[in-house]
């Protein structure tokens, strides 16, 4: 891995832990008119309290996050911008039908981030992009929703770039191991052995819009092969998928620390809270059911505020809580079939976020509104 990729990953930990800190501390000083430790009846969550109502998520994301020429801010890590952010903003813009947010979401990355093959940078500051390296999350968010944005706004080119951006996933994104074909972390971690995954970038509904959309069948080998790794990873019990893993040549896979910081232990942390929300929001029953596997846990903790980061055993790791992990479990409870406690606990995390803002608890805040309590980005199955 590329020495800018590894300060890149730290400084991304670092600046998800500073609102989660501050959050924990708002708790402290406001006590009960703060919503993270909302009372648990019968199992299922009491509501927020009326002062704290949910509000269009991502009208408040745009307002909050994205300047008027399109680019998606990170104000509380230091005002830079990652492929991460541009693809929210592009899922988005499509399900809100935004056009002209769109454009310029999708116009700002394209014409700052875009690498000669097509690829998003990673980040970008001060006016140049200062990691080169992709994300294979960004990428393929991206992708998934210019093929959208096509046919939302009766634009061709969109689908054109998106099957380019597609395309170099593909080519530059995926390794072969144990006969299967796997998504990596990036291009930096496609000639690595064993192969570099991160859960958390697996996205069925984009796997399943991307295949249809291309005819090309690697789409559909992909999305087997990260149900796959997904189930294995998740089988036992408290079902919690790590931020990193390896996939060995046999194609096993065993969790992993993360890149930037190998001294610490596999855990259940900010990149993998976006695995429950991913995979409630699949085509497929079986594939759905992948979400629901953390729920038991979770709702044992959501009554006192669900932690940013866990052992793969269920150990509390940090403490606090952040509306990213609060998501986790709205969409853990969504692919239970809890509907109620899913919409409780997406209210509570918009409530944190209003508290303690941050960039990407606004964003997780937003996206799992639109995926769970909407059926404005459900094409493609």
């Amino acid at each position: 891995m590329s020495t800018g990729r590894r300060r890149m990953l730290a400084g991304a930990l670092k600046g998800r832990l500073v609102p989660m800190l501050a959050g924990a501390a708002a708790v402290l000083t406001l006590g009960a008119a703060v919503v993270f430790a909302l009372p648990v009846d019968g199992g299922r969550l009491a509501h927020p309290p009326a002062d704290n109502p949910g509000g269009d998520r991502v009208e408040r994301f745009f307002a909050r996050y994205v300047s008027a020429d399109g680019r998606v801010i990170r104000r509380d890590q230091g005002g830079d911008t990652v492929g991460e952010g541009q693809a929210y903003a592009m899922l988005m813009a499509v399900a809100r039908g935004d056009r002209a947010g769109f454009e310029r979401t999708w116009s700002w990355a394209r014409d700052q981030l875009r690498r000669d093959d097509g690829l998003l940078a990673h980040r970008w500051a001060e006016g140049r992009v200062v990691d080169a390296d992709s994300a294979s999350d960004a990428d393929l968010d991206a992708a998934h929703a210019l093929v959208l944005a096509a046919s939302r706004f009766d634009t061709p080119v969109y689908r054109r770039d998106g099957l380019e951006i597609a395309s170099a996933i593909l080519e530059k994104e995926t390794v072969r191991v144990g006969g299967q074909l796997v998504l990596v972390a990036g291009t930096w971690a496609q000639g690595g052995r064993p192969a570099q995954i991160n859960p958390s970038y697996f996205s069925p509904r984009a796997f399943a819009v991307l295949a249809e959309a291309s005819g090309d069948r690697r789409w559909t080998e992909l999305r087997r092969s990260s149900s796959s790794l997904v189930d294995e990873m998740t089988a036992a019990s408290p079902g919690l998928a790590p931020d990193w893993a390896e996939v060995g040549p046999d194609a096993a896979v065993r969790p992993a620390a993360a890149p930037s910081d190998e001294a610490q232990g596999p855990r259940f942390g900010f990149d993998a809270v976006r695995v429950p929300l991913r995979w409630a929001w699949a085509c497929d029953e079986r594939e759905r059911r992948l979400a629901a596997r953390p729920w038991d846990f979770l709702r044992g903790q959501a009554g006192g505020g669900i932690a940013p980061e866990y052992g793969l055993d269920g150990k509390r790791l940090a403490p606090g809580t952040h509306p990213a992990s609060t998501v986790a479990g709205a969409a853990a409870a969504h692919a239970a079939r809890e509907a109620g406690v899913a919409e409780r606990l997406l209210d509570r995390a918009a409530a944190d976020d209003r508290h303690s803002p941050s960039y990407y608890g606004a964003a997780l805040v937003a996206l799992g509104h639109l995926l769970l309590e909407t059926d404005s980005l459900d094409r493609g199955c």
